[in-house]
């Protein structure tokens, strides 16, 4: 692969990296990154991707863009209100870098399709805040042997974790079990500022962008938190679950819902 003069230019201050350089560039462009969820997390993450010049971004979301999304889901602009959120994102990063692939998923994800999508992605961002669909990721993950990274955010607050098969605990090897119905608020329900989102967002992309470089330390057996009102990160260590860790996961489960949808509002 050759970089055209205009791919040169535009990725001057990758190439530049010592830890990225031409041949880096090239392994983002020929890379392929899965975002499930085109919402508060997944919008930062899909630009940051874009502008790196990673290759083929997938955008998993069913729902349509709504005003109140605008507050952080930043993907998405009010000229498109009313728009399937992956064709607004599509357009969004198509603007951005036309050197980018982008493929849409604007349907709800399940225990019948995930896997189908999952399998042809080299990594996997959850850019949910709905528990169902955060375990269904974890799982299909866990089968198909794809690195992922968790994130979830409320009011000042976010977290997220890294997930390779082989390296530290899973989530579910964290969280165990989804909650039961409305026993954890929702960002609907509680609020969230836009700039957490952003925030955390960016903090995936990152993640990403140091598996497919392979370069850094992931967030492989830790869990990073970021309190905004005090300007806070902790970075904790994970307990490893021997035994999960060696019981594979053989079967999906949808848990409270018939569908799992990608993005509720987050």
């Amino acid at each position: 692969m050759v970089l055209s003069n205009e791919q040169l230019e535009r990725y001057s201050r990758n190439i530049i990296l010592k830890g990225v350089g031409s041949r880096g560039q090239k392994k983002l462009l020929q890379s392929r990154v899965l975002i499930i969820g085109a919402g508060g997390l997944g919008a930062p993450a899909a630009m940051y991707l874009a502008a790196a010049g990673v290759g083929t971004i997938g955008i998993a979301d069913a729902d349509k863009v709504e005003l109140s999304n605008l507050q952080r889901q930043i993907i998405h602009t009010t000229g498109n209100l009313g728009k399937e959120k992956t064709d607004s994102a599509k357009e969004t990063i198509r603007n951005l870098n036309p050197d980018v692939n982008v493929i849409t998923y604007p349907f709800y994800l399940n225990s019948s399709n995930i896997l189908d999508i999952v399998r042809v992605y080299d990594f996997i961002i959850d850019g949910t805040d709905n528990f169902d669909t955060k375990f269904l990721i974890n799982d299909a993950c866990l089968i198909s042997e794809k690195p992922f990274c968790y994130a979830g955010i409320l009011q000042f607050q976010g977290q997220l974790m890294t997930y390779v098969p082989g390296k530290g605990p899973c989530y579910r090897c964290i969280f165990k079990e989804p909650p039961s119905v409305n026993s954890v608020p929702s960002c609907r329900q509680a609020g969230v500022i836009g700039a957490i989102a952003g925030v955390i967002g960016s903090l995936q992309a990152m993640e990403a962008i140091k598996y497919l470089l392979g370069n850094g330390e992931l967030l492989t057996g830790y869990l990073l938190t970021y309190d905004a009102l005090k300007t806070e990160f902790r970075k904790v260590k994970l307990p490893e679950h021997k035994e999960h860790l060696h019981t594979p996961i053989i079967k999906l489960t949808d848990y409270n819902t018939n569908y799992c949808r990608t993005t509720p509002q987050i």
